[in-house]
């Protein structure tokens, strides 16, 4: 059975997540607090920005700025984007 969390990012309530996604507070709280949904966005989002920026996740200043905009991602603030992403058209 799926439970429902209200998202912080959709700003409704939808499926949340099976799991934790990260140990400790940090995924308690995205857990309790991010839709299934806004999590797929993220990780497509995350995914863009390594590809885009060539960023090394053996980095430890990379895993802070992912976990930095990835934040950002979830309080609707100015987080970054990739550059030279253009999103694909539904017609």
């Amino acid at each position: 059975m799926s439970r429902t969390v209200h998202c912080v990012k959709l700003k409704k309530d939808a499926p949340g997540l099976d799991i934790p996604p990260y140990p400790g507070e940090k995924g308690k709280w995205i857990y309790e607090n991010v839709s299934r949904e806004a999590w797929t966005q993220w990780t497509q989002h995350q995914t863009r920005l390594i590809n885009e920026k060539h960023l090394n996740l053996l980095d430890p200043q990379t895993r802070k700025y992912l976990g930095e905009q990835m934040d950002k991602f979830f309080a609707g603030s100015d987080y970054d984007m990739a550059e030279g992403y253009v999103p694909e058209k539904n017609d």
